[in-house]
């Protein structure tokens, strides 16, 4: 199952979350994240400084606006990166969440392969 290469796209009314058995198929393609309560991913990275934090912060974003799915971003302690990713449109998490994490985990091998 290849993520990092679909698209989001837009939940419309009515929509579901994923079930638990959805959520693990889609999980097992990601690297080093957490589902929390089936509701959302999450995943934190150690940069080298406040620069580097910066500038993965905003790669993401770019990815994010193209996408049209936003995650939630926490720069704190100057070198880390908080990210959680929820479609809060449905109360829980979507196919657009794991494809977003999908690229942001194909952003940081390709990209930024020092955070850790």
């Amino acid at each position: 199952m290849d993520l990092a290469n679909k698209k989001c796209v837009p939940c419309e009314g009515g929509t579901k979350p994923l079930t638990g058995e959805q959520i693990a198929e889609y999980f097992q393609v990601l690297t080093g994240w957490q589902v929390v309560k089936e509701k959302e991913i999450i995943k934190q990275y150690q940069c080298k400084d406040f620069a580097e934090a910066l500038a993965f912060v905003n790669a993401i974003g770019a990815i994010a606006e193209v996408e049209g799915h936003h995650p939630d971003i926490n720069l704190f302690s100057w070198s880390k990166v908080a990210l959680t990713l929820s479609t809060h449109a449905i109360g829980g998490l979507s196919i657009n969440d794991f494809i977003l994490a999908a690229k942001i985990d194909t952003l940081k091998k390709e990209k930024f392969p020092a955070i850790t």
